[in-house]
């Protein structure tokens, strides 16, 4: 009896050849007679124009495999993991209606728990966070901060007041009635019932040298020109493109404020620190099959 159409997640840090992988995994289905069509789940991924510095896998290398939920914001826009799962479950339903196997592929642990579990999100209103955003403005941080710590203590406490940004978000949900403290649930439950994940990982050594060599090698191939190349399409005022890893270093060195060796030496350094933040999200998922460099896909 054939299968119902199945959700796969491709899982893992960055470095750990991901959306190789995927695109594995979709010729491998294919040539079993089930189609399959990959699903981006990497939050930087989302932006036009952000190539190099985001490992994005060119056109001409996705082998003839769609692609869907790459390159819809411009950097001067701001990307949501509420704004995201929407329009990804929309996707990923359509391929499964299509009679084809949806791969999602990403590291962005929250879009990809939004996606494979089933979750909400804390309330938002757009016209309140204006209003909120405008007194960060005028008045700075610690105005707002007061307010959560009455309304809200333990959430003021867990904050990162260093990123203003997260002061507001978490304030506009106190506010609302919600609790800003999104986290994966103990035991969640999947959206879809027929959903597998592959974890992808590299031992700690390998995987340090691989991301060092890495950033190296986007200098190499032109992030300067490609970030130089965004500033019109407004990556500097983009809330969250601007300070992608990477990309806010090379603004640093266009600006004269940082040394190429600099940049390269503080993108490393924040690249290695985002891994073993992924590598600590990932390890809470149940049920994961992780591979190794040279195990055999399923």
């Amino acid at each position: 009896m054939t299968r119902a159409p199945r959700l796969w997640a491709v899982i893992g840090a960055t470095g750990t050849g991901k959306s190789a992988r995927s695109l594995d995994l979709a010729e491998r289905l294919a040539e079993r007679g089930r189609p399959a069509e990959i699903v981006n789940a990497d939050a930087m991924q989302l932006y036009r124009g952000m190539d190099i510095g985001t490992a994005k896998v060119p056109e001409a290398e996705r082998r003839g495999i769609p692609h869907h939920l790459f390159d819809l914001l411009e950097p001067s826009e701001e990307a949501s993991v509420a704004w995201y799962q929407p329009l990804a479950r929309e996707a990923v339903s359509e391929i499964l209606q299509r009679g084809a196997d949806a791969i999602i592929v990403g590291g962005s642990g929250l879009y990809v728990s939004s996606l494979i579990y089933d979750f909400a999100f804390p309330p938002r209103d757009d016209e309140l966070r204006r209003r909120l955003e405008s007194e960060l403005a005028s008045d700075g941080v610690s105005g707002l901060l007061e307010q959560l710590r009455s309304l809200a203590p333990e959430t003021a406490a867990a904050v990162d007041v260093r990123n203003p940004r997260r002061v507001v978000r978490a304030l506009e949900v106190a506010l609302l009635g919600g609790d800003a403290r999104v986290t994966l649930p103990t035991e969640p439950t999947l959206w879809q019932e027929e959903t597998v994940i592959l974890g992808v990982r590299r031992e700690r050594a390998e995987l340090v040298e691989q991301l060092d060599r890495r950033v190296v090698e986007m200098w190499a191939a032109g992030l300067l020109a490609e970030v130089e190349g965004l500033i019109p399409c407004g990556i500097e005022r983009g809330k969250t493109a601007s300070r992608a890893i990477g990309y806010a270093q090379a603004l640093a060195q266009l600006r004269g404020e940082s040394s190429e060796a600099d940049a390269i030496g503080e993108t490393q350094v924040l690249t290695r620190r985002y891994a073993r933040r992924q590598v600590s999200w990932f390890k809470r998922y149940a049920g994961v099959r992780w591979l190794d460099p040279g195990d055999a896909l399923p």
